[in-house]
């Protein structure tokens, strides 16, 4: 069921009370910013897909691999419509663009991003569940989505190695999450950023002479939901990675100077060195540790 704010409410069995409102930023509408709906030949539309199939067979398969395509603009979205016109079927597939999953529990909330090519299938509805949760997405640029129902189902039944992809991607999506997770472990946040932004170029990235490029439309805040960390702890990170001669430029127009090995190794180095910043702490009797008086 929806909270009134557009986000999808998790079922809970806790019998607690909501969940702390969303804050403005967050605030969903309840219908999905659509444009327009169509259909296409699903092998057309995504090449990854149609190499699953030898040329004889991706000919015979063109006609029956067709699916309903949605256009989204860029904006807050409810998708609980598109999710109940899959409902019996593989889910969503993403054409083209970007979007952001955004899950809250309590006052925090994480996010997720989506893109070209990943499936997203319908919530399982779990009801042993004691967390209550609220769910929402963001269309970060026009998206579109191809809508995968039982009617498609039935229709790719001739075309194993289609639903095969489809799972395949669906394990992928696990991987990349469990990435996520990985990252949001490390203690220092300069660290989590720097995996996190490696993590993205090696799927958006644009490789140039002194480094890579990563343009997508990021802010500081999601920044801060996919790296478990406020915003303004994020600019201050991404400051000091720029002095650094790390990481430069705005957030949605990245540049990660030099490789990976280089970032790695200079954020160990500055852990491992002692900071001239660390503040000197007093004796009990009035001394400095150093021994001077105080």
């Amino acid at each position: 069921m929806s909270d009134g704010l557009g986000y999808r409410r998790a079922p809970s069995i806790s019998g607690g009370g909501r969940a702390p409102a969303a804050p403005g930023p967050l605030r969903w509408p309840r219908q999905p910013n659509r444009k327009s709906t169509s259909h296409a030949f699903l092998l057309d539309a995504d090449d990854d897909l149609a190499q699953e199939l030898d040329p004889r067979t991706r000919l015979a398969a063109r006609q029956i691999v067709t699916a309903r395509v949605l256009d989204a603009d860029a904006g807050e979205c409810d998708p609980a419509p598109w999710f109940d016109a899959v409902l019996d079927g593989p889910g969503l597939l993403i054409l083209d663009g970007l979007v952001a999953l955004e899950t809250r529990v309590g006052d925090r909330t994480a996010s997720e991003l989506l893109g070209t090519g990943d499936l997203v299938q319908p919530p399982t509805g779990r009801t042993d569940d004691l967390l209550e949760r609220m769910d929402g997405w963001r269309v970060l640029c026009p998206t579109r989505f191809a809508l995968l129902d039982a009617e498609f189902a039935e229709r790719v039944r001739p075309c194993p190695q289609i639903v095969q992809a489809l799972l395949r991607r669906a394990g992928r999506r696990i991987a990349d999450v469990d990435a996520l997770r990985a990252i949001t472990c490390q203690p220092r946040l300069e660290m989590r950023l720097v995996l996190l932004l490696w993590h993205l170029a090696a799927r958006w990235g644009r490789v140039e002479p002194a480094g890579i490029r990563l343009s997508l439309p990021l802010t500081h805040r999601l920044l801060g939901h996919l790296v478990a960390a406020e915003r303004p702890s994020v600019s201050h990170a991404l400051a000091r990675l720029a002095r650094s001669g790390l990481v430069n430029g705005p957030a949605d127009d990245l540049h990660l100077c030099g490789s990976l090995e280089h970032h790695l190794e200079a954020l160990t180095e500055r852990a491992s060195a002692p900071s001239s910043q660390e503040p000197t702490h007093s004796a009990p009797n009035g001394r400095r540790a150093g021994g001077k008086v105080a």
